[in-house]
């Protein structure tokens, strides 16, 4: 194939543009001017991309793929107003599958509802005696269920749990459950089948296409999701390429630990995801002063910080690499200080903090002095501007989303969405990057512009830096000679459109090592 007649950002080490390529056996063999690659190639295609820019494919370095191709087969709460318009939509999507048993959902956040306080289950449990919900936060770190999964659950009120809370007023369960919490009922539902894997995988690769993505990262896999992905990647019906973090659990270490990460064309399982705290929209995230909303509420952490010592101690005689979500400010302090001492200095492990999202002034420093990848969101930023300060108060919060101060500490810094939490559109992490905005053009002026990424920091965030996270930069992440041809053709520049005209622009077309996938 020869693509021709472009603005080709290569997004090499000089970020240098070009006009042409010329691919073969889905790599790049050729870049160059039009003329150069049109005189020296024949090709069976040849795609004109009159003038049109072109950018490598976009890499989601944090996302839950698998979790998202199933949020798109639950109840849709993202952008519910109210309980009650939770309620209405549960119903309508109950009615539209009678033979669904378990109800499942996901999105809601209560910090969007009058009053902001979390929901109790009354309604849930008289509307659906007979049928187990599960109603899970946009975050995934707090659910809502009614009694019948609190019965099949068997939680009792007074009972507790490391690193979870189950909720009670008056002495009786509310039927909301944070974090660990959510897994007494969450591990009571049915086993997926491969059919619902493919109906899953499909749907979620169909829309990353249309929006440019051709590499995720899915934060958090089972071995059995895993060998299920690698199956289906292998008879060619599933095509993105996928980074994975696996889940820190037990099995997962007795199943891979003791050999080399496991690599293929499509996947790198190399990863292990580890969680700090919780979020800070369900207060779950681990604070070192108390939340400036609730009077002496500092969160906690999911586990004893002795655990992610041993943890990041043995994995550091390992190949695989650290991957820990950490919100709150005692929760990143704690783990830098651990990834330090196991690390002890440089190094290219390439360990990285999921989120970084509050972090002490003091603590920045931490970062660099390991290599320690800070991995951010940009969306996040523009989700929880709104009550961000109501909880850290105005000094807290301006070491909070700060991803420029991040960018400096290594001098690169990978973007991602988490989705299902966010939207998966690579347009709006480039936006709330660049201008710190949300898709209504909220702030006027931009959330703590100080933060803000150059153009040209956010698409490398979005290609190369989001590609060496995962460590496939010399795979993808670039149009340079020998990489898989990965690349997206759009209908406005990124790097020239106005800010206004960000979320306007569009995917052409998208190509997965020179295969048309949109």
């Amino acid at each position: 194939m020869i693509v021709h007649n472009g603005v080709v950002y290569t997004v090499d080490n000089s970020f240098a543009t070009s006009e042409a390529f010329a691919i073969t056996g889905g790599k790049i063999v050729a870049v160059g001017t039009s003329d150069e690659i049109l005189a020296n190639y024949k090709a069976k295609e040849t795609i004109d991309a009159k003038g049109r820019a072109i950018y490598p494919g976009f890499i989601d370095a944090h996302a839950h793929f698998l979790g998202y191709g199933q949020s798109l087969f639950m109840v849709d709460l993202f952008g519910t107003t109210s309980f009650d318009e939770v309620v209405e939509r549960v119903k309508k999507f109950a009615a539209e599958h009678p033979n669904e048993r378990w109800i499942k959902g996901r999105g809601w956040d209560q910090n969007k509802w009058p009053g902001k306080s979390y929901p109790t289950n009354e309604k849930l449990t008289e509307l659906f005696p007979n049928n187990p919900v599960i109603l899970t936060r946009v975050d995934g770190h707090a659910a809502i269920v009614n009694q019948k999964a609190i019965d099949e659950a068997g939680i009792q009120p007074g009972q507790t749990l490391t690193g979870g809370e189950i909720e009670t007023k008056d002495g009786k369960l509310t039927g909301v459950l944070i974090d660990n919490a959510v897994d007494l009922v969450s591990t009571k539902m049915p086993a997926s089948t491969i059919d619902d894997y493919v109906k899953w995988l499909s749907q979620a690769q169909k829309n990353c296409f249309a929006v440019g993505l051709t590499t995720v990262a899915d934060c958090g896999l089972m071995y059995n999701d895993v060998e299920t992905i690698d199956g289906l990647q292998k008879e060619g019906k599933i095509d993105m390429r996928m980074y994975i973090m696996l889940s820190d659990d037990t099995a997962n270490y007795k199943r891979y630990l003791n050999k080399e990460p496991h690599k293929t064309d499509k996947m790198y399982v190399k990863g292990i995801k580890v969680y700090a705290d919780g979020a800070l929209g369900s207060r779950g995230a681990c604070l070192l002063e108390p939340y400036a909303d609730k009077q002496g509420w500092y969160g906690f952490l999911l586990k004893d910080k002795r655990y992610f010592d041993s943890l990041a101690h043995a994995l550091a005689k390992t190949n695989f690499q650290m991957c820990t979500h950490a919100i709150g400010d005692s929760a990143n302090r704690e783990m830098l200080n651990i990834y330090n001492r196991a690390l002890n200095g440089k190094n290219d492990k390439r360990w990285r903090i999921e989120h970084a999202q509050v972090i002490n002034t003091n603590d920045f420093g931490l970062f660099g002095q390991s290599s320690i990848v800070p991995s951010v969101q940009p969306t996040h930023a523009t989700s929880d501007m709104y009550w961000a300060e109501e909880r850290l108060g105005s000094e807290r919060v301006k070491g909070a989303y700060a991803f420029k101060q991040l960018l400096n500490q290594n001098g690169w810094i990978p973007l991602g969405t988490d989705f299902p939490v966010e939207d998966i559109s690579p347009f709006k992490t480039f936006l709330a990057a660049v201008v710190r905005k949300n898709d209504k053009g909220f702030p006027p002026k931009g959330f703590q512009m100080e933060n803000a990424l150059a153009r040209e920091e956010a698409i490398k965030g979005m290609t190369i830096w989001a590609a060496k996270a995962c460590f496939l930069e010399e795979e993808v992440g670039s149009i340079e000679v020998g990489k898989k041809a990965d690349f997206i053709i759009l209908d406005k520049d990124l790097l020239k459109v106005d800010e206004k005209e960000i979320l306007a622009a569009k995917v052409v077309l998208t190509f997965i090592g020179g295969k048309k996938v949109y």
